[in-house]
């Protein structure tokens, strides 16, 4: 049987994008459902899937709003076996979930980092005395929304209706088209076919230049990149990690031709998949 690895509890925003995958890739679940299993943090679940303790591990990479997920891709550049399965875009809608009757009685609200700061305008107009209290995920804390009328958490519905717990005011988001791309890693052989493909790299030396050499690379081909993030090295300061998001599939010659260029210049190359945005 299947099972699916997810940054939990039950509700979040990983959870919901578990669930939209098995809804893409098991039209039967009366024959083989998948378990999904939860974990505490975004390393724990990717390190399940790294070892073989679940199948695959559904985690976000990337926000609209904030950006990449630094744990996500940390975890990836020091994965030996993952590959990238598929990729799902989930809209984002956040909901202030209380048992307060009012605003002005909530003391404090938890939620994930990435949640706080995707509401932290609305925060500061309503609620700009409360404490803010960052937990390792949206669902950690809805207990305590259930003991404690004092407090509330930033969630989605889905989650508010799973715990049984009111919602005082949605959507609260800054943004309206928020939204978050999860990734489905798993331990296969390296995809070679989809839509897009995603790499990582360091460089040889931090020196004048370094980087523009993998980018003409891609630029030299007419290859589109449609994004790059960087991330300490954890070496020296100043060493950076680059992560790549590349608008072509690993199976095309042209995009093939480049990767073997791209080694050269390059001091660690690390192939994350090819795959489809769904």
């Amino acid at each position: 049987m299947t099972t699916i690895a997810y940054l939990g509890p039950a509700g979040t925003y990983s959870e919901m994008a578990a669930l939209q995958y098995l809804q893409l890739n098991y039209p039967d679940l009366t024959r083989d459902i998948p378990t999904l299993r939860p974990y505490q943090t975004i390393p724990q679940a990717i390190n399940a899937a790294e070892h073989g303790h679940v199948d695959i591990a559904v985690v976000p990479v990337e926000n609209s709003i904030q950006g990449g997920v630094t744990m996500t891709l940390d975890s990836l550049w020091q994965s030996e076996s993952l590959q990238i399965q598929q990729a799902i875009v989930l809209p984002i809608a956040h909901a202030l979930i209380t048992r307060a009757p009012n605003l002005e009685d909530i003391k404090a609200v938890y939620s994930h980092p990435q949640s706080l700061a995707q509401c932290q305008q609305w925060l500061d107009r309503y609620l700009p005395n409360v404490q803010q209290i960052a937990t390792d995920s949206n669902t950690d804390r809805l207990h305590s929304v259930a003991e404690d009328a004092t407090v509330a958490a930033i969630a989605s519905q889905h989650a508010a209706e799973l715990y049984k717990l009111p919602v005082l005011k949605f959507p609260i988001n800054d943004q309206p088209d928020n939204c978050t791309r999860f990734l489905v890693l798993g331990r296969t052989t390296p995809t070679t076919k989809g839509t897009h493909s995603s790499l990582a790299f360091s460089l040889k030396r931090n020196m004048p230049g370094a980087l523009v050499k993998p980018l003409l690379v891609f630029a030299d081909r007419q290859i589109n990149l449609s994004r790059i993030e960087s991330r300490p090295t954890k070496r020296s300061l100043g060493e950076y990690i680059f992560f790549l998001d590349i608008d072509a599939a690993i199976e095309d010659p042209n995009f093939s031709e480049a990767l073997v260029e791209l080694q050269n210049v390059t001091e660690n190359l690390k192939i994350l998949g090819s795959y489809s945005i769904a």
